[in-house]
C-alpha cells in the first residue's frame, strides 16, 4: 500500500472518530457513534498493517489473534457493575503500551538522528514514557479501589504535596540530563530513574483521593491515557495516532473539569487529594440523627398507586442488584396507570459518568423522561413520591446542611423536599465517601430494606 493510500486511510478514519465521539454525547445516536468508532478502528489498524514498512505478518498475526480472543472473553463475562474497574484496566494498558514503545523506539538505531532533531525525538521519548508510565500505575490503583482489592479512603502520607513537587523537579532535572546524553548508555539511567519515579507518583497520585472521586479519576486518566498515545504518535511520527490521543486527551480533560463543576469542586484539588481527606462523622454535632423507619413491599405498592408522579433516583446499588430491568417494568406498569414516572441521573451516579443511563439505555427506558440534576432539582416540592434506589452520596443534605462534611458543597438531588421518599438499601451502611446520610431519618423517609431487585418485583406484583 502506497504512502497516499495509508494517509487517506488515516484521513478517512480520524474523521470517523470525530463523528464516533460526537454521537456518543447523545443517548439516542450512541449506538451509531460505537460504530463509526469500530469502522475508523478497523480502517486505521488495515492501512497501518499494509503499509510498506510493516514486516513480520506472521507474528502480528498470533498476537493479535490472542489479544482478540481474550478481549472478546473478558468483554462477554464482564458485569455492568464491573465496567469502571474493566475501563481503569484498559487505561492501564494504554499506558503500559506507551513506556514499552518509548523504551524500544529509544533503543532503535536504524534511524540515527542528530542536532535540533535528535534533541525533539528524546523530548517526545521522554513524555511519552512519564505519562504512560503515570496512567500505568494511577490506573491500576484506580481499578482496585473500583473493585475493591483496595479500599476507597484516601492515602494521605505525611508532605505528599512537597513529595509530589520534589518528584516533579526531579522528573526535570533527568529530562535535561536524558536529551543531553550523547549515547543509549549515557540516556538509560535517567531514563529507568524516571521512569521508576513516575510509576510511584501515580500510585501515591490515585491512592491520595478519596472514594467518592472515583467518578473524576476515571476520566482524568481517560484523558492521560490520550496524551500518552499522542506521544507515542510524535515518537512513531504517525499523524492517526496523534489526532486520536489528542481527542481522547482533550475530551478526557473536558468531561473531568465538567464532573468536578458538577461536584463543586477544583479540579487540582481533587488531583492532589484535596477531597474526601476528612473524617467522616455521624452529624453535624456528632450526636445520633434518629431513627429509621422502614416501609414493606406492598405498603410501597399502595403509596405509588395512589400518586400522581414518582421520580427514580438510581445508584450504584440499582446496578449490583441488577434491578433495571424490574425498575423498567414498574415503570411501563406505574405509567399505564397515568402515573407521571421521570428519572434523576447525578453527573457522578455510579463509579463512572454515564453509567446509570447506560443501565436504563440496556432496560430500553424512554430517553426523554431521564433527566439531568439541574434539569429535575427544581420539580421535587411538586412531586408525590421520590424512590432512591442504592444511591446514597447523591442524595446526602450533608453536602448542603453540614459545611465540615467531606462532601460538603457537592450539589446532590435534593429528594428530601418530595411529599414521600422510599430509599432502597440493603443496610444502613455509607455510600462511597464513607459519610452518614441523614435524609434516611427525615420523616419523610422510610427505607425498604433487602436486595433492590428482588424488593421492585415485589411491588410491581403488589401494583
Amino acid at each position: 500500500m502506497s504512502e497516499g493510500i495509508t494517509t487517506s486511510c488515516y484521513i478517512v478514519a480520524s474523521i470517523l472518530f470525530i463523528l464516533s465521539l460526537g454521537g456518543l454525547s447523545d443517548q439516542e445516536k450512541a449506538r451509531r457513534g460505537n460504530f463509526y468508532g469500530i469502522i475508523g478502528m478497523i480502517l486505521a489498524v488495515g492501512a497501518t498493517l499494509f503499509n510498506a514498512s510493516v514486516g513480520n505478518f506472521h507474528i502480528i498475526a498470533i498476537v493479535i489473534v490472542i489479544g482478540a480472543v481474550i478481549g472478546a472473553l473478558l468483554a462477554a463475562r464482564v458485569k455492568m457493575t464491573a465496567m469502571p474497574e474493566l475501563v481503569a484496566m484498559l487505561h492501564s494498558f494504554v499506558g503500559l503500551a506507551a513506556v514499552l514503545v518509548g523504551f524500544g523506539t529509544f533503543l532503535d538505531t536504524s534511524h540515527p538522528l542528530s542536532g535540533a532533531e535528535k534533541a525533539i525525538h528524546d523530548v517526545e521519548i521522554y513524555l511519552g514514557i512519564l505519562i504512560g508510565a503515570v496512567t500505568f500505575t494511577g490506573s491500576v490503583v484506580a481499578f482496585g479501589k473500583l473493585s475493591g482489592k483496595i479500599g476507597g479512603r484516601p492515602l494521605l502520607l505525611p508532605a505528599r504535596h512537597l513529595l509530589n513537587i520534589l518528584i516533579l523537579i526531579a522528573c526535570i532535572l533527568l529530562g535535561v540530563m536524558f536529551v543531553q546524553a550523547g549515547s543509549i548508555d549515557a540516556g538509560m539511567m535517567p531514563l529507568a530513574i524516571m521512569t521508576v519515579l513516575a510509576l510511584l507518583f501515580g500510585i501515591h497520585m490515585v491512592a491520595a483521593i478519596g472514594g467518592a472521586d472515583m467518578p473524576v479519576v476515571i476520566s482524568m486518566l481517560n484523558s492521560y491515557s490520550g496524551w500518552a498515545a499522542a506521544a507515542t504518535g510524535f515518537m512513531l511520527s504517525n499523524d492517526l495516532l496523534i489526532v486520536t490521543g489528542a481527542l481522547v486527551g482533550s475530551s478526557g480533560a473536558i468531561l473531568s473539569i465538567i464532573m468536578c463543576r458538577a461536584m463543586n469542586r477544583k479540579f487540582l484539588s481533587v488531583i492532589l487529594g484535596g477531597f474526601g481527606t476528612k473524617k467522616a462523622t455521624k452529624s453535624a454535632d456528632g450526636e445520633e440523627q434518629g431513627e429509621a423507619v422502614a416501609i414493606t413491599a406492598a405498603d410501597t405498592s399502595e403509596l405509588l398507586n395512589n400518586s400522581k408522579s414518582l421520580v427514580i433516583v438510581p445508584g450504584y446499588g440499582m446496578a449490583v442488584a441488577q434491578a433495571q430491568q424490574a425498575v423498567a417494568s414498574m415503570t411501563q406498569k406505574l405509567r399505564d396507570q397515568g402515573v407521571n414516572v421521570r428519572f434523576a441521573i447525578h453527573p457522578v451516579a455510579g463509579r463512572m459518568p454515564g453509567h446509570m443511563n447506560v443501565l436504563l439505555a440496556e432496560a430500553k427506558l424512554p430517553y426523554d423522561i431521564v433527566l439531568e440534576m439541574e434539569e429535575i432539582n427544581d420539580d421535587f416540592p411538586e412531586t408525590d413520591v421520590v424512590m432512591v434506589i442504592g444511591a446514597n452520596d447523591i442524595v446526602n443534605p450533608s453536602a448542603e446542611d453540614e459545611p465540615d462534611s467531606p462532601i460538603a458543597g457537592m450539589p446532590v438531588l435534593q429528594v428530601w423536599n418530595a411529599k414521600e421518599v422510599i430509599v432502597l438499601k440493603r443496610s444502613m451502611a455509607t455510600g462511597y465517601a464513607g459519610v452518614e446520610n441523614p435524609l434516611f431519618f427525615k420523616e419523610n423517609t422510610r427505607m425498604l430494606f433487602g436486595d433492590a431487585k428482588a424488593s421492585i418485583d415485589e411491588v410491581v406484583s403488589g401494583l
